[in-house]
């Protein structure tokens, strides 16, 4: 299958050779199509050779691979895998064959992902697996995950989502959108806000007007988890809001931003289905659509950790 960017495809590749052989010179050809003269030549020959067969794309696998490795040894590393259950790494160890070897055998004969069985028996983990492998907060408002997601404005009359990639439209000087974003982590019901920064004062007003929106829903902040940015280490403002509404304060571990895991897959799901999802061509049109994002995630869209269901649904539980 022709990729998205190929300037032919098998019908254009037919079209070619027919003017060819019509008696068009090859130059004229390939500059219709926007090709070289080479790719002219190499479409005929393969018509010539083939048929219509020859216009189809090829796999670029190579016909022989003399360097994979042997039978016998890709049954010794499964072998290994299989009894130990551990990474490449470790079976490199045991087995002498390069880590890098070891992957590209285990991706081969689809074993599966090390995530995804249980390190004791081998057997592969179904149904709770996820929820098995990932911490969760047993009570509504134990933690609530803060984080802030910055987008790019869109330009007056849509940007290169809208009109292409040019120099018209590249977003030069547009600003900056912040989106503030708080997460539930039992329920995983979201609330976010679209301010033009990120500072203190700011995120310490957001945290206040969140809390208040997860009482209005009955779920009550005991804790709060962000980052180490300043604006909630240093400044006096977050801890001031914190201590004001009796929340703890807790912070990732410096350089592991998957502690923040919820917030952090909340953020790329906002950008899926909100932010990236259309071509808008006006900013204040995205944000005003943030308030209907946030009812469609929170009330219709299922979760695959609660079971297919939407976060508003442990509310009721």
């Amino acid at each position: 299958m022709s990729h998205r960017n190929a300037r032919l495809t098998p019908y254009g590749r037919r079209k070619l050779v027919e003017m060819v052989l019509a008696g068009h010179e090859p130059g004229e050809v390939a500059k219709q199509f926007h090709v070289s003269r080479t790719s002219v030549y190499k479409w005929v020959r393969r018509w010539r050779a083939e048929g219509e067969a020859g216009l189809i794309d090829r796999s670029s696998r190579p016909r022989t691979s003399p360097r994979q490795v042997s039978v016998e040894l890709t049954q010794k590393i499964i072998a290994a895998r299989v009894a130990e259950h551990v990474g490449a790494r470790e079976l490199s160890l045991s087995t002498g064959v390069p880590a890098s070897t070891i992957g590209a055998v285990l991706r081969r004969a689809r074993m599966p992902h090390l995530a995804d069985i249980d390190r004791v028996t081998g057997e592969l983990l179904r149904g709770r697996r996820h929820s098995e492998r990932r911490y969760e907060h047993d009570r509504p408002g134990s933690l609530l995950h803060i984080d802030v997601k910055k987008l790019g404005k869109i330009p007056p009359g849509g940007g290169h989502r809208a009109h292409g990639r040019s120099e018209d439209v590249r977003g030069r000087d547009n600003g900056w959108d912040y989106v503030h974003v708080a997460v539930d982590d039992h329920t995983r019901l979201a609330y976010a806000e679209v301010f033009g920064d990120e500072r203190r004062t700011t995120c310490a007003a957001f945290l206040h007007r969140a809390v208040l929106w997860f009482r209005q829903h009955g779920v009550a902040i005991r804790r709060v988890l962000t980052d180490n940015a300043k604006n909630y280490k240093i400044s006096q403002d977050w801890p001031d809001v914190c201590t004001a509404l009796q929340i703890k304060r807790r912070y990732i571990k410096p350089d592991c931003p998957w502690t923040n895991g919820k917030a952090e897959r909340f953020n790329r799901t906002l950008q899926d289905r909100w932010a990236y999802r259309q071509s808008g061509t006006s900013n204040d049109d995205r944000t005003a659509a943030l308030a209907d994002f946030l009812i469609f995630y929170n009330t219709v869209r299922g979760h695959d950790s609660l079971g297919g269901k939407p976060p508003i649904s442990r509310l009721a539980a």
